[in-house]
C-alpha cells in the first residue's frame, strides 16, 4: 500500500479488506481502501496550497509592511491571513500522507496537522465574525460602540481568539493521534481517518459540540445578525448610497458566502456524523459510511476558505487593492498614496453628503481620514 514493495499487492489486499482474515494481532483492524478519497484530497489540497500560500503570504506582507495594521478591520484581516497561512504551511504533510496512503512521520506531526486544521477553521469563523461586528458597530451604533472600535481593543480581542483556539488545539491534537491497521503482516499508521467508537463515545463528542458552539454557531449567529442589521440600516431612505457603503455591503456578503459555502456544510455534516458515531441516533454501518463520504468532501470546502479569504481583502480594502496595483506598476509611474504616516494608504475623498448625524458619523467611520483632517468621533479605518 504505502511502500513500493507492497504496490503489486494493493488491489488484492483492498479487494479482500472486508473479509475476515487471520492476523497475528486480532485487535488491529484490516486496512480499508481510502485511495479514491486520498486522490481527491491530493488534487484539491494541491490547488489550495498552490494558490493559498502565495496569496496569504502576500496579504500578510501587505498588512504588516505596507499598511502597518493601523485600522481595526485591518487588524482582524491580518490575523485571518496569518491563520490561513499557518494552515497552508501544514498542507505538505497532508499531501505526503495522501500520496503514500499511510503516515510515515512521527505521531506528533499528525496531531499538530490535525490541530492546525481545527485552529484555522474555528479561528477563521471568529475573525470573520469580528470583521462583521466591527462594520455593525460602525454603521448601526457609531457613537454608542465607538470605544470598541480602536486598534488596541482589536489587538486584544485577537490575542484572546488565539489563546482560545490554542487552548482547544491541545485536546484536538490528542484525539488526532494516528490509528493503526493491518496490511498483510505489517502494521501501518493512518492519519486524518475515522476515530474509534470508544473515542466518539468518550471525550470526543463533548469536545466537538463545545467547539461547534463556540467556534461556529455563535460566530454564524453574529454574522447573520450583524449583516442583517447593517443591510437594513443601509437600505433606509435616508441612508447615503456612497462608494464606501457599497464596499461594506460587498464585504459582508463575501463573509456570508464564505460561511455558507465553507463552514456551514462541513460543521453540519460533522455534527450529524458525530451523533451517528456516538450512537445517539439509531443508524447502520452503511449510513455511517455514507455520511463519512459526504464529510470527506465537505472538509475540502472548509479548507478552501484560505483561498477565498484573500478575495475579501482585495475587494473590500481599497488600501490593500491599491497596494497590489502599485506593485505591478513601473516604479516611476507609481503614485505616492501616503498621508504622512509610513505605509498608511489613503483613499480619494468621499462624496459630499447631507445626512443625519448618525449616518455622517458612520460615513466617517467607514473611510480613512484625509490629509490634514481629524475627527474625534471614533477611530479611523485609514487602511481601508
Amino acid at each position: 500500500m504505502p511502500q513500493t514493495s507492497f504496490s503489486p499487492h494493493l488491489d488484492a489486499m483492498f479487494a479482500n479488506s472486508s473479509a475476515n482474515t487471520s492476523s497475528t494481532d486480532s485487535s488491529v483492524p484490516q486496512c480499508r481502501d481510502y485511495r479514491s478519497t486520498h486522490r481527491l484530497h491530493m488534487v484539491v489540497y494541491s490547488l489550495v496550497l498552490a494558490t493559498g500560500l502565495p496569496l496569504n503570504a502576500l496579504a500578510l506582507w501587505v498588512f504588516l509592511r505596507v499598511l502597518r495594521v493601523h485600522s481595526v478591520v485591518s487588524v482582524y484581516m491580518c490575523n485571518l491571513a496569518a491563520s490561513d497561512l499557518l494552515f497552508t504551511l501544514s498542507l505538505p504533510l497532508r499531501l505526503s500522507y495522501y500520496a503514500r496512503h499511510h503516515w510515515p512521520f512521527p505521531d506528533f506531526l499528525c496531531q499538530t496537522s490535525g490541530a492546525i486544521f481545527q485552529m484555522n477553521m474555528y479561528g477563521s469563523c471568529i475573525f470573520l465574525m469580528l470583521i462583521n461586528v466591527d462594520r455593525y458597530a460602525a454603521i448601526v451604533h457609531p457613537l454608542r460602540l465607538r470605544h470598541l472600535r480602536r486598534p488596541l481593543v482589536a489587538r486584544r480581542l485577537c490575542l484572546g481568539v488565539w489563546a482560545l483556539i490554542l487552548l482547544f488545539a491541545v485536546p484536538a491534537a490528542r484525539v488526532h493521534s494516528p490509528t493503526t491497521c493491518k496490511y498483510e503482516n505489517v502494521t501501518l499508521s493512518l492519519c486524518f481517518e475515522s476515530f474509534s467508537d470508544e473515542l466518539w463515545k468518550g471525550r470526543l463528542l463533548p469536545l466537538l459540540l463545545l467547539a461547534e458552539t463556540l467556534g461556529f454557531l455563535l460566530p454564524l449567529a453574529a454574522v447573520v445578525y450583524s449583516s442583517g442589521r447593517v443591510f437594513w440600516t443601509l437600505a433606509r431612505p435616508d441612508a447615503t448610497q456612497s462608494h464606501r457603503r457599497q464596499k461594506t455591503v460587498r464585504l459582508l456578503l463575501a463573509n456570508l458566502i464564505i460561511f455558507l459555502l465553507c463552514f456551514v456544510p462541513y460543521n453540519s455534516t460533522l455534527a450529524v456524523y458525530g451523533l451517528l458515531r456516538a450512537n445517539l441516533v439509531k443508524n447502520s454501518l452503511q449510513a455511517r459510511d455514507q455520511v463519512r463520504g459526504v464529510l470527506m468532501i465537505m472538509v475540502l470546502l472548509a479548507g478552501a476558505n484560505c483561498v477565498l479569504d484573500p478575495l475579501v481583502y482585495y475587494f473590500s480594502a481599497e488600501g490593500f487593492r491599491n497596494t497590489l496595483r502599485n506593485l505591478g506598476a513601473p516604479f516611476h509611474t507609481r503614485p505616492l498614496p501616503t498621508n504622512g504616516t509610513r505605509g498608511e494608504l489613503t483613499e480619494p475623498p468621499s462624496e459630499s453628503t447631507q445626512n443625519t448625524g448618525q449616518d455622517a458619523t458612520s460615513q466617517r467611520l467607514l473611510q480613512p481620514a484625509n490629509l490634514g483632517t481629524r475627527t474625534d468621533n471614533g477611530p479611523q479605518d485609514s487602511a481601508l
